[in-house]
């Protein structure tokens, strides 16, 4: 768990308050979590919304502490935020079940996959602007105005990225000539 911050400045709180709620998270998580569990029937779910909720405990601990039950605070937070994710969860079953059946995905050629590779290990900004100039088709002037940034920078990350890309790809592309030729 994070070091609990001031709920005005954001500052980390005093040592003797850290430890407080050190304490209250060591003492309260596995039986929170298994009141919740019981709860949700997913032990995932569980332990998301439980750290939610006790990350924001630990925003309000200097208040919090002088609750007669901050423990109970927190499985209620824990509660309501497990209970949003199910109905969201549901919203998407019940949207999926009104779009029907996908259509069957194109099989996808190694090309491609070596691409989607590439793509993920540039830094988000670059990624962003060759997917959307690149695969969406957007003019650089519109690029910038979607990510909200100067029409340069998205000219310096496309060409950044390009460059990585092709250093990725070419990297790539020797990788595989040497699994498949004989050496």
């Amino acid at each position: 768990m994070s070091i609990p911050m001031g709920p005005e400045t954001g500052a980390p709180v005093d040592s003797r308050e850290r430890r407080e709620f050190t304490d209250f998270y060591h003492a309260c998580y596995p039986r929170l979590r298994q009141q919740l569990f019981a709860v949700t029937g997913d032990l995932a779910e569980a332990e998301d919304a439980l750290q939610e909720a006790f990350a924001r405990a630990s925003l309000r601990w200097s208040r919090l502490r002088d609750y007669d039950m901050p423990e109970a605070w927190v499985r209620l937070v824990a509660l309501n935020l497990a209970r949003m994710a199910a109905r969201r969860l549901r919203r998407r079953a019940r949207a999926l079940l009104r779009l029907g059946a996908s259509p069957p995905l194109a099989e996808v050629s190694p090309d491609v996959v070596d691409l989607y590779r590439a793509l993920r290990e540039l830094p988000r900004g670059q990624r962003e602007a060759i997917v959307l100039h690149h695969l969406a088709q957007l003019p650089v002037a519109e690029v910038a105005a979607q990510l909200r940034v100067p029409v340069g920078t998205v000219k310096a990350r496309l060409a950044r990225g390009r460059a990585a890309l092709a250093r990725a790809l070419g990297s790539a592309s020797e990788q595989s000539d040497r699994e498949v030729l004989p050496g």
